[in-house]
């Protein structure tokens, strides 16, 4: 075991680096250390260690010379889904087996235009369709707090290999919560922006309307800084945000007392965990008794979220995965005889059960006489939602609520149910349809042991103040992220 500390932060690795105590490849190496001696969580899929090692040297050297960019000493995982040049991509499928990016995403070019050093790729759910990354063709990920349980999904291996301390911090995407949601079940910072906030430029498609780019960090102030760096126009996405970025680094200072909603109808809901629902009520209490106003206000379309948010996505994976035919590239049947057994032996071969089944559904909901019954309604009943939430957001500055209505399940629980699965998004989905910055931090432990996370879902574009006041949150509770 290397002899160099967990750190929480950027702030406490620049100051190691700058005072001497650390160099950047012993930082490095330490990491490297640690995905070995944790291999069996099955985090990451790919380690560039050579190149973690080489790229440190040089960064280490342009700190030396005080010409290092905002994130040198960040060293970052990234999900197998964001496209690195001449690095493999799988986005954990068979269908992507033994594919090479021939270009890199616009994260990854941001981050590394400011020397994060990124240490490799990190496994999720296949094509990000899940909420424990049980569908991995890589295998499961498994929990660092409690081996039996799942880390979350889709972006289990994000959050794991930063809970684990196998790397400082990850990228994940979150289309209907899964950046939160696993950060959640893991103790960490998961942050999903604003629609449009970050280029979808060379991430994988899931559902195009809601996937975004979000950071999964121990510490609210790295959240900040990443978002910083990855946000912003880009001239290869044309829904990306031409807004100006923020300092949001620079701006954790929460002024005054804040105006708080929480909605009825999810702590009354009879699928919460009772532990999960203590976690929550002693949040309002906190903030209540630190001056702020926590009230509850009704949102009569809970119910709806989940369903709304399905339709909508499978809707959309059903166009984007239409590429991956066994033609273009990719995974091509060795069985296949002529076109039409080319398409149907390397998409059956290829893709999961669970993709298999969203893009049936998906196809499905598209098909003449069916359209308008499911996917027109879904869209009415989206805009519905998010008038809804941003009618609330016009009063309140926050709505507050669990990240998830219970903690890690096991490995293996809930695989066979996929509705049963699905419905553990109906914290999270609400923020995606709305299109608004949503954050998950670490709100303590239930009586097992296993994390428990309380999320914050501010206006659109307002990542500024929703990071403020998350950061104020843990200051005022205490919570850090755990150390094992």
């Amino acid at each position: 075991m290397s002899a160099v500390k967990t750190y929480n932060s950027l702030s406490e690795v620049k100051s190691d680096l700058l005072n001497g105590t650390l160099t950047l490849p012993e930082l490095v190496g330490h990491y490297l250390d640690r995905i070995a001696e944790e291999r069996h969580l099955n985090a990451f899929l790919e380690v560039f260690g050579d190149e973690a090692e080489a790229q440190a040297k040089t960064v280490q050297e342009k700190i030396m010379h005080g010409k290092a960019g905002k994130l040198a000493g960040m060293v970052i995982g990234i999900k197998d889904i964001i496209c690195y040049k001449d690095h493999r991509i799988t986005v954990g499928s068979r269908i992507l087996e033994n594919y090479t990016s021939i270009y890199s995403s616009t994260v990854v070019e941001r981050i590394l235009a400011e020397d994060a050093i990124i240490i490799g790729r990190l496994n999720c759910d296949e094509f990000a369709m899940g909420g424990s990354n049980e569908n991995s063709y890589y295998g499961h990920v498994k929990n660092y707090a409690d081996n039996t349980k799942v880390p979350g999904g889709s972006s289990g291996g994000s959050a794991v290999a930063v809970q684990a301390g196998l790397c400082l911090a990850s990228l994940g995407t979150d289309t209907g919560g899964s950046v939160r949601q696993p950060a959640a079940f893991c103790g960490v910072v998961g942050l999903k922006p604003t629609y449009g906030r970050v280029s979808r430029y060379g991430v994988v498609a899931y559902a195009s309307s809601l996937d975004q780019v979000g950071p999964i960090t121990r510490s609210v102030e790295d959240a900040a800084l990443i978002l910083e760096v990855i946000a912003g126009a880009d001239e290869y996405d044309s829904t990306a945000s031409s807004k100006p970025v923020p300092a949001y680094s620079r701006g954790l200072a929460s002024g005054g007392k804040k105006k708080l909603a929480y909605l009825v109808e999810a702590l009354s809901s009879g699928g919460i965990d009772p532990e999960v629902k203590t976690m929550t009520e002693q949040a309002i209490q906190q903030l209540k008794e630190e001056g702020h106003t926590v009230e509850p206000v009704s949102f009569p379309y809970l119910e709806y979220v989940v369903p709304t948010y399905y339709i909508l996505t499978m809707a959309e994976a059903s166009s984007n995965l239409a590429r991956y035919d066994g033609v273009h590239y990719g995974y091509r049947s060795p069985n296949a005889t002529d076109l039409e057994s080319t398409y149907k032996k390397s998409r059956s071969e290829g893709f999961g059960n669970e993709v298999k089944r969203r893009i049936m559904l998906g196809t499905f909901i598209l098909s003449a006489g069916y359209y308008d019954a499911y996917y027109a309604k879904a869209q009415k009943v989206r805009k519905l939602i998010r008038q809804k939430t941003e009618e609330i957001l016009n009063t309140y500055d926050f709505i507050l609520m669990p990240t998830t209505p219970t903690p890690a399940f096991g490995i293996g629980e809930k695989i066979d149910d996929p509705v049963t699965m699905y419905l553990a998004d109906i914290f999270t989905v609400q923020a995606s349809l709305a299109g608004i910055p949503a954050i998950s931090v670490p709100a303590g432990n239930n009586s097992s042991g296993l994390p428990l996370g309380l999320q914050f879902m501010g206006r659109r574009f307002g990542e500024g103040e929703l990071l403020a006041f998350s950061e104020h949150f843990l200051e005022l509770t205490k919570q850090k992220v755990i150390h094992h």
